[in-house]
């Protein structure tokens, strides 16, 4: 029997991209309430946690979705135990040739869409553990290849900006390539800086260093402070990951409490 062919969807509506992300963070964090009723998976898609935009789908809204993704073979229906309760799981792996850092990433970007590289590893590690931001550009130069991740520069660069490309054509959210910095513009000819003002070819190749020692802070200062600013960036990011899950982890219990 011929292996069905993966990586073959590229396009779905907003809504089942809500639908499916719900779907496929779920059955990494709360696997033991995995897969989910229509309830659990309107109140997924609807939390106001880790999702944006935040949005107010009707479980009508979120069974239709749910049935054009069923035709399309990314979700099933399934009865757990002999319950007469329908569930619903994502055939996510069966469509697409991802890693499980892949597929987490890709279900963060469903959620929230687009996102520093920093927040994404974050949010990501929540499902798959993402050990450093070297194997999150590798997995996402994995996805860019596949044509399912787009960026507005290239992925060594600081603060750039990943997201999917499952958008509608019609919703234009191409990020694109950010705009290449423009060069200093040239003297003008008609007034020409004296000879004496003019810095020499080594002061100008060494500008941050000459920068650094006018203003009396050394360049290893200068890059000391960047890492410790990034690194509390870093933490800021996690601890805003942690509440978020642990408001995911209360409301699931006043829900089970019917509070």
């Amino acid at each position: 029997m011929t292996e069905e062919p993966k990586n073959q969807i590229r396009e779905l509506p907003k809504i089942q991209r809500r639908v499916l992300g719900a779907l496929m963070e779920k059955a990494f964090t709360t696997p033991e309430q995995y897969p989910l009723t229509l309830k659990a998976t309107a109140t997924a898609c609807n939390q106001k946690s880790n999702r944006d935009p935040v949005v107010g789908y009707s479980e009508d809204q979120v069974q239709q979705a749910l049935d054009d993704l069923r035709s399309d073979l990314l979700v099933a229906e399934v009865f757990m135990g002999g319950g007469r309760t329908a569930r619903y799981r994502h055939y996510m792996r069966h469509k697409f040739d991802f890693s499980e850092a892949q597929f987490a990433i890709i279900a963060e970007l469903l959620l929230r869409g687009r996102q520093q590289l920093g927040e994404l590893r974050t949010r990501a590690s929540r499902m798959v553990r993402i050990e450093s931001q070297d194997q999150l550009r590798e997995e996402l130069d994995g996805l860019k290849k596949m044509g399912y991740l787009q960026a507005n520069g290239p992925l060594e660069r600081r603060g750039i900006e990943v997201d999917h490309t499952f958008y509608l054509p019609k919703e234009g959210m191409e990020i694109g390539n950010a705009a290449p910095e423009q060069p200093e513009p040239a003297a003008s000819p008609a007034s020409p800086a004296p000879a004496a003002a003019a810095p020499s070819a080594p002061v100008a190749a060494n500008a941050p260093a000459v920068a650094a020692a006018a203003s009396g802070v050394s360049e290893a200062l200068v890059a000391r402070l960047e890492t410790v600013v990034s690194e509390q960036a870093d933490t800021i990011r996690e601890l805003h990951s942690l509440v978020s899950e642990l408001d995911d982890r209360l409301q699931r219990l006043e829900r089970d409490l019917g509070v």
